[in-house]
């Protein structure tokens, strides 16, 4: 079953250094073509293991809600098309619906915790303060309870 990641994971990872983790984790990652193109000015080429998948039948705009932008809608309808095993997903409103799809649901933060817990990382705090130096939110309290 494909593992299916949305584009602020991807740009996180690369800009601290750490695509490779999800590599570790994961030996295969499928992104929609929307992903593809949302990643491209970050992500210079794509690796091997990362497959541009093609969407038989994406959710249409009109059918999800404002907040969710077209990567995460094609994300979901991915998850949804090849019965995923994962999505790796940041944005609150896409996490939500995902799950309440019955999809599983992870996020850059969670891929970090991954990484400890199978011994790729050692600390994850400095990778958390790294995320935080390229500007990619996270709230106080999610910090918190990841360190303590």
């Amino acid at each position: 079953m494909p593992v299916i990641s949305n584009s602020s994971p991807l740009i996180a990872l690369t800009q601290i250094d750490r695509l490779d983790l999800l590599r570790q984790l994961h030996t295969r990652i499928s992104i929609p073509p929307a992903v593809a193109r949302e990643v491209g000015p970050t992500v210079a080429r794509l690796p091997d293991w990362v497959l541009v998948q093609e969407l038989a039948r994406p959710l249409q705009p009109g059918t999800v809600s404002g907040s969710i932008g077209p990567g995460e809608r094609e994300v979901i309808s991915l998850g949804l098309e090849l019965a995923a095993a994962l999505l790796i997903l940041d944005e609150q409103p896409a996490r939500r619906l995902a799950m309440s799809v019955g999809l599983r649901v992870i996020g850059t933060v969670g891929l970090l915790m991954a990484g400890k817990e199978r011994g790729f990382l050692t600390k994850v705090r400095p990778e958390l303060d790294r995320l935080l130096a390229v500007r990619f939110f996270m709230d106080q309290d999610l910090y918190d309870r990841v360190i303590a």
